[in-house]
């Protein structure tokens, strides 16, 4: 077996463009497209090997070698501080991460707040270096119930394009950060398997100016 780039993707929509991204600088492989539960695809004729991964747990693989690169939301490395490489932003699945709640709360003249997050690291970091102290309750999913319900004050949440909000009758107080697809890589991989690394990095570069035509 030829020891090529083992490369975590991201299962779902994100991974397809992902994968749509990869196909056009020729990191394709078919067998990932078939209708199957392979999760582990190795690729014969250039020796690379794919695993198909939840998102979160992309930069997993990538930080203790299980994979040498992959592709993970900008999200996911701020949570879980990643010990990786971040090389690229493939400004892919574009959002932001947002302090939100209800029209009437009063968040800037608050100095204490109840938060409600999937991201409780990056809430925790962002509200201390602005001066407000925070209750940090964490939650997997419906994250927009909270403020409603009187659990919490507000949310800090991903926004993509603000409906699910304003259909819950909530606005976004404060933007936290963008985010994004990242092409990240392992420390030790990025020395051992340097050359093919950043044949993947400028290719991708190339696209962004379109000279992969």
């Amino acid at each position: 077996m030829k020891d090529g780039l083992r490369i975590a993707l991201p299962k779902g929509r994100i991974g397809k463009e992902v994968y749509k991204t990869l196909k056009k600088i020729g990191y394709d492989h078919d067998e990932i497209l078939e209708n199957n539960r392979k999760l582990v695809f190795y690729d014969k004729e250039r020796g690379n090997t794919y695993f198909l991964v939840k998102p979160s747990d992309v930069a997993t693989y990538v930080e203790y070698g299980a994979a040498d690169i992959g592709f993970v939301g900008k999200d996911i490395l701020l949570e879980n501080n990643s010990n990786v490489f971040e090389l690229y932003d493939l400004n892919i699945g574009k959002c932001r991460i947002c302090v939100a709640g209800e029209k009437d709360f009063p968040y800037h003249a608050k100095n204490h707040l109840k938060v409600a997050t999937i991201f409780p690291n990056i809430s925790r970091n962002f509200f201390l270096s602005s001066g407000k102290t925070v209750d940090i309750i964490t939650l997997h999913g419906s994250i927009e119930i909270a403020p409603l319900v009187r659990l919490s004050d507000v949310i800090v949440d991903i926004v993509e394009t603000g409906t699910t909000l304003r259909e819950n009758n909530l606005i976004v107080y404060q933007e936290i950060c963008p985010v994004s697809t990242r092409y990240i890589a392992n420390k030790v991989s990025y020395t051992f398997k340097n050359e093919e690394i950043i044949k993947i990095y400028n290719l991708l570069d190339s696209m962004k100016d379109g000279t992969d035509d």
